[in-house]
């Protein structure tokens, strides 16, 4: 199976390396750095006090991969738009296009680029953090989920038994919302007010202050998806939230990460839609509005 990642970060270095003894891995991606040492080194990831290394393609122009049978969107939410039409490139007239990406509005975007029927969504739990061009560290196991649909069940099931055997826990789900609220309610609070204060997960439950400015993103966050009729995974998202906080404590979130490196951050995808669906149903998301639009203010926040 010929398998094409979309982006050279930290979770695209991740599924790559573990992939690469179970398919053929190609690596596509625009940053340049990235895509030299991959070809140079392959992927180095460190993990469980150890590191080990994997060899895969890694190129820079979609020409270079075609007919492939799965497309994995790992790349930043403000550069779905042209992932996207790579993989409507890359892939073979049968192929999936994944997405695996933070942030609420993905899917769209990717069936506009390779069609309703081509595009699936998922969501993934792993965490890892880049510690140098095609250097990665696997920072906490978790679940990936992709949605399924009878049309393209077996092939979505087929993916899923790829990744297990890749050691990736990864299973089918036909309430994809659900999964894709669940992960934007607990990322519109705990991802933003860590680029702002430029602190780990575990340090926003270190004082009263942050602990309410979390709680409030949460709950905010919550009500939204409650007012679309999405059924979240978790009855209170206060207590989801501080939970994540304490079981990632040392974790630097994926948005504090692009701040630190002066970088856009997916704030948009997340907060911004929250507040966009928040105003459409009628429902007040006054402390998302603020964070969303003091992330943006930073210096450097702008979209390439």
């Amino acid at each position: 199976m010929r398998i094409v990642i979309l982006g050279t970060g930290a979770l695209g270095c991740l599924f790559a390396a573990r992939l690469a003894s179970q398919a053929e891995v190609w690596m596509l991606g625009t940053w340049a750095e990235g895509v030299a040492a991959i070809q140079r080194s392959g992927i180095c990831v460190s993990e469980d006090g150890h590191t080990w290394r994997a060899e895969v393609h890694a190129v820079n122009d979609p020409a270079a991969v075609s007919e492939a049978h799965v497309a994995l969107l790992l790349v930043k939410s403000y550069q779905t738009e042209r992932a996207a039409a790579w993989a409507a490139r890359c892939l073979a007239p049968d192929g999936l296009a994944i997405t695996l990406q933070n942030g609420l509005d993905n899917g769209p975007r990717l069936a506009a680029a390779v069609g309703e029927a081509r595009a699936v969504v998922g969501v993934t739990f792993e965490g890892a953090t880049l510690l140098a061009p095609g250097h990665v560290r696997h920072a906490g196991r978790g679940p990936t989920y992709i949605a399924t649909r009878p049309q393209i069940a077996a092939r979505v099931e087929h993916i899923a038994s790829l990744l297990r055997e890749a050691e990736f826990h990864a299973q089918t789900t036909e309430d994809v919302e659900a999964l894709i609220w669940s992960k934007a309610v607990v990322n519109a609070a705990i991802n933003p007010l860590t680029a702002l204060w430029r602190v780990p997960n575990g340090e926003l439950l270190t004082n009263t202050d942050r602990r309410s400015l979390l709680a409030a993103l949460a709950r905010e966050g919550a009500a939204v998806a409650q007012a679309r009729g999405v059924r979240l995974l978790f009855d209170d998202p206060v207590q989801r939230v501080e939970q994540v906080c304490r079981d990632s404590a040392t974790n630097r979130s994926s948005m504090l990460q692009d701040v630190e490196r002066g970088r856009p951050t997916e704030i948009d995808s997340i907060n911004g839609v929250i507040v966009a669906e928040g105003r459409r149903l009628g429902v007040p998301t006054p402390v998302n509005e603020i964070i969303w639009r003091l992330v943006r203010g930073l210096p450097h926040h702008h979209i390439r």
